[in-house]
């Protein structure tokens, strides 16, 4: 699993790592941990239909948190549960910007076993690294 939860960083919130090989699979898992959080079984979630999630930021840093809260609002707002199947990154004059295809369904709280409610994305302790091709995110969710 590339995804990993912190249970010591965050006592009222849930604090998770996500890794990966590249830009594109660190995103995946981070999208990965965020819908784990709120449903008990990711593959509960079928392809019913896709949506494209497009974000831009100043940093790439916050590139991935405006991208998770996508996420988020899209759960919501629309109460869509949403997986990301690829996604592609563009810098163009000082900006991040990142277009992902993701699929998913209504949310079904008899088909989705739901664990708790994610909020929203936090500024605590939120990075991004990169060292020697390996990807990482740290994230703390308001749940």
């Amino acid at each position: 699993m590339p995804y990993h939860y912190l249970d010591d960083v965050a006592t009222a919130d849930i604090a998770f790592e996500a890794c990966g090989q590249s830009k594109e699979e660190m995103f995946i898992a981070a999208a990965d941990a965020l819908m784990n959080v709120m449903v008990e079984d990711l593959a509960t979630i079928t392809e019913r239909l896709w949506r494209e999630v497009a974000v831009e930021a100043e940093t790439f840093e916050m590139l991935l948190f405006q991208f998770l809260q996508e996420l988020i609002y899209y759960k919501d707002a629309e109460q869509l549960l949403l997986r990301v199947a690829r996604m592609r990154f563009k810098e163009h004059k000082g900006m991040w910007m990142v277009t992902a295809r993701a699929y998913g369904e209504m949310l079904d709280p008899g088909k989705h076993p739901l664990n708790v409610d994610v909020k929203a994305v936090t500024m605590h302790q939120f990075s991004v690294s990169e060292d020697q091709g390996q990807w990482r995110a740290r994230v703390v969710l308001d749940i």
